[in-house]
């Protein structure tokens, strides 16, 4: 069922289901793609959890409240608006997980706010950007799959997106799960939510403020901050990879995790693993249930 809730910045739009006396379990989608992603997750965890799919912001439904709003996309925002729906829904403590930009918002909230989260699903391990080292290269065979960050550098970029954005994000969708025959029918279930009014600013400044290109919002300078130490993740954790991810291969367990529990590769998945392995992502969850 699609929701609203107000939190102090953004109108953000979820889809609720499952038992609404069960554990609380928030997951959160990356780009460029929806809460379509949780679909089949939700169904597994139905019986058990009352799952909580929410819209990031410059996405689908999810709005700002005021077009004097800074429409940021750097990961302070997305951990921001994590805790944000928290609160707004009043809940003390969930389970959070995710993959991608959602993936590091539940790494945000995990690392900077520990006693909101019962546990912690994450597709790829430690999500917090280290900007800091931003402009250091990477092996050229690691570099080549970024291409996409590095164009929307460019003002030619920032229009290709605009123009393209539906051509765009599903040659990503085929680059980065290259064994994933998903159907025309699947992606433009999702396609639909990059059409939202603010899609194109949040997402080009996510990927000029990960690399220091532009500032942030001075809302979040705190948050930053706190972020660019790199802080450790002390909640309870599964980590989970795709073992056909195109953009970002598997490379193990993860580092700066302190209770990490599970750590799976997981065969035939590619970069959104909960749509492709839904079972693998529902066990994770339950596994720290």
């Amino acid at each position: 069922m699609l929701k609203r809730i107000q939190t102090p910045s953004l109108e953000i739009a979820y889809e609720e289901s499952g038992s609404p006396a069960g554990s609380v379990v928030v997951l959160l989608h990356g780009f460029p793609y929806d809460v379509r992603a949780y679909d089949e997750v939700a169904v597994r965890l139905a019986a058990r959890c009352r799952v909580l799919v929410p819209y990031l912001r410059g996405f689908g439904p999810t709005r700002f409240l005021s077009p004097e709003k800074m429409r940021s996309g750097q990961q302070g925002a997305l951990g921001r608006d994590l805790l944000d729906f928290l609160d707004a829904l009043g809940i003390d403590r969930a389970i959070v997980g995710g993959y991608d930009w959602g993936g590091r918002a539940a790494c945000i909230v995990s690392a900077l706010w520990p006693e909101r989260v019962r546990g912690l699903v994450s597709v790829g391990g430690y999500n917090v950007q280290d900007i800091a080292r931003a402009g250091e290269p990477g092996d050229p065979e690691a570099e080549h799959r970024y291409w996409y960050q590095y164009y929307l550098h460019s003002e030619r970029g920032r229009l290709g997106l605009a123009r393209n954005r539906a051509s765009f994000c599903r040659l990503l969708w085929r680059l980065w799960s290259p064994s994933w025959a998903f159907s025309d029918d699947v992606y433009a279930r999702t396609a639909v939510s990059f059409e939202s009014a603010d899609f194109v600013e949040v997402v080009v400044h996510s990927y000029r403020h990960r690399f220091g290109l532009v500032p942030g919002d001075p809302a979040l300078e705190e948050v930053e901050r706190r972020l660019a130490a790199q802080p450790e993740i002390g909640v309870p954790a599964v980590s989970l990879e795709g073992a056909d991810d195109g953009v970002t291969p598997p490379s193990g367990p993860p580092r700066r995790f302190r209770d990490l529990r599970e750590h799976h590769v997981v065969p035939g998945a590619g970069h959104d693993l909960p749509q492709e392995a839904p079972d693998a992502f529902a066990r994770a969850v339950l596994a720290l249930l």
